[in-house]
């Protein structure tokens, strides 16, 4: 029984640093030193790509989550390889008409290994503070009828 708790714990040690993004028109739960299938990315292998649209990002005390994004997050990623999924069968038919079409169609896929999770802190910038002067409106002067 004690295994049972220690494995838990290890588990969830193993879990202190994720991120979610956005990429390929699809959400991703993204853990370093794993790797992940998504749609074929235009680059060779061993390239580095960066995601910046991180949704959530969860360090070991704080979850960021983001509106819609994370500002400042981004998730490092090299391309292992390019390959391809299993086939699947598509079949159309159109009932009384004999027609009758069955294609098959495998996705195209690029493996990639999650090198890091990171949020840069931004530091707050004095010059970025606008002063507003406030200055007290004339009185408007009233012809008179001369």
């Amino acid at each position: 029984m004690t295994n049972s708790k220690n494995s838990s714990n290890n588990s969830s040690k193993s879990n202190e640093l994720y991120a979610i993004a956005e990429t390929s028109g699809q959400q991703f739960w993204f853990e370093v030193n794993r790797y992940y299938d998504i749609d074929r990315l235009n680059a060779k292998e061993k390239d580095k790509i960066t995601l910046e649209k991180v949704l959530l990002l969860k360090d070991k005390n704080s979850i960021t989550i983001g509106k819609p994004y994370v500002k400042d997050a981004k998730i490092e990623l090299e391309v292992v390889s390019h390959k391809r999924d299993k086939k699947i069968l598509v079949y159309k038919m159109r009932p009384k008409k004999k027609t009758r079409r069955k294609m098959g169609h495998r996705q195209e896929l690029t493996r990639v290994m999650v090198k890091s999770i990171s949020q840069v802190k931004s530091s707050p910038k004095s010059s970025s503070k606008k002063e507003t002067i406030k200055t007290e409106p004339k009185p408007k002067s009233k012809k008179s009828p001369n």
